[in-house]
């Protein structure tokens, strides 16, 4: 499964000169956490998120006087999110995005090792093409079995490895994978289990596949 499979196309998008107030608006009446900012052209400059718009709510501190501006150094990212009156003040840049081909897997990793609810999904140009969101990839955890088994059968046996699906074993229940049967070599045994633990709503694996031996010999693998 890719992220086409699953991204929003509708997107609502602000530009960077977008006042933060009108951003806040929004974010409440569609009731959304994020929204990405992009140019005239569609290009993705950042994204805003609700977090963006909290640094305001913690109130400003006095403003310094001017030796206490001199001596200082540059303003931090928590200050100049503070004084944000725009959008492209307030955002978080450069933005996190991915490609729509991209394997759910990677978006979901991206996700965790970012820290962030969302990812705008963009073409060649970085133009904004769609959005994926956590919300997104839990409701491709949920598929049902008969869909996790398909994907099993078409993308991972007979795409990635190149095997013919109907002469190995393939049982879901409940996001649970159990394979057997023969395959060609010990590499084509150890690889399957492990894409397939990469496929959205699985679970576990059970491996009982096995593989030719150079002597005619078949040997089980172990998972």
């Amino acid at each position: 499964m890719r992220v086409n499979d699953l991204m929003t196309t509708e997107v609502l998008t602000v530009r960077p000169n977008t006042q933060l107030k009108d951003a806040a608006q929004l974010l409440a009446e569609h009731r959304i956490s994020g929204l990405p900012v992009v140019n005239d052209n569609g290009r993705v400059l950042g994204v805003l998120s609700e977090g963006d718009i909290l640094y305001k709510e913690t109130g400003t501190s006095d403003k310094p006087g001017f030796f206490e501006r001199l001596l200082s150094g540059p303003p931090t990212g928590f200050e100049l999110k503070l004084a944000a009156r725009t959008v492209g003040e307030a955002m978080s840049a450069p933005a996190v995005t991915i490609g729509a081909t991209r394997p759910v897997t990677v978006a979901a990793t991206t996700m965790i090792d970012e820290g962030v609810n969302r990812l705008p999904v963009v073409d060649d140009e970085d133009r904004l093409i769609g959005i994926v969101t956590r919300a997104d990839l839990v409701r491709a955890f949920v598929r049902s079995d008969a869909e996790i088994e398909h994907e099993i059968r078409e993308d991972v046996i007979r795409r990635k490895l190149w095997l013919e699906p109907d002469l190995l074993g393939v049982e879901v229940v409940g996001g649970d994978v159990r394979l057997s049967g023969e395959v060609e070599t010990r590499t084509d045994a150890e690889m399957l289990p492990t894409f397939v633990q990469r496929v959205p709503g699985v679970v576990a694996v059970l491996s009982k596949l096995r593989w030719r031996e150079e002597n005619g010999r078949p040997a089980a693998a172990r998972h």
